[in-house]
């Protein structure tokens, strides 16, 4: 994949029976899929051109210039959508995007190395960071808070943490 592209997106199937097509967004506003308009496959190709849309439950029901079809639009299914990265707008201070974290190091304030970001999660009450150890096992979880995660260093690669007393 062009390191230059951030996944905004994901193909989950056909919507109704005139070609319209349901996408998960990954973005924080669904409906900015649609402002993006040219989205891009993960080699950089044409994807969709998206001509209009609306906001449902999990993401957008579009309308794609290559669609026409209940058929066309199932056989996008699973098909991840990106854009280019100058598209996206800076982030706020104290704010980051998921796919700038996932990979960092994650270290304590002494530099002992704990693992990497595996994933971020939200599973109702917050973001979580999805820790995976650097001597293997079991992946633990850590809250996405300045107390647990005072530092984040993208430049430098390092996600400095708080480790919880006990992680099982």
């Amino acid at each position: 994949m062009s390191s230059d592209l951030i996944q905004v997106g994901r193909v989950a199937g056909a919507f109704g029976v005139r070609g319209e097509v349901r996408i998960t967004s990954f973005t924080a506003d669904p409906v900015a899929l649609v402002d993006y308009r040219d989205l891009k496959r993960e080699d950089g190709s044409a994807g969709l051109t998206l001509t209009s849309g609306r906001a449902v439950k999990g993401g957008v029901i579009v309308r794609a210039r290559e669609v026409e079809t209940r058929e066309q639009a199932e056989a996008l299914r699973g098909l991840k959508l990106y854009i280019p990265r100058d598209r996206l707008p800076e982030p706020e201070e104290d704010e980051f995007y998921v796919t700038d974290l996932i990979g960092l190091k994650v270290e304590t304030a002494e530099g002992d190395a704990l693992g990497r970001v595996k994933s971020v999660q939200d599973f109702g009450a917050g973001d979580l960071l999805e820790i995976a150890p650097a001597e293997g096992g079991a992946t633990w979880y850590l809250p996405f808070t300045r107390e647990a995660v005072p530092e984040v260093r993208i430049a430098e690669g390092v996600v400095v943490v708080v480790k919880p007393e006990e992680v099982e």
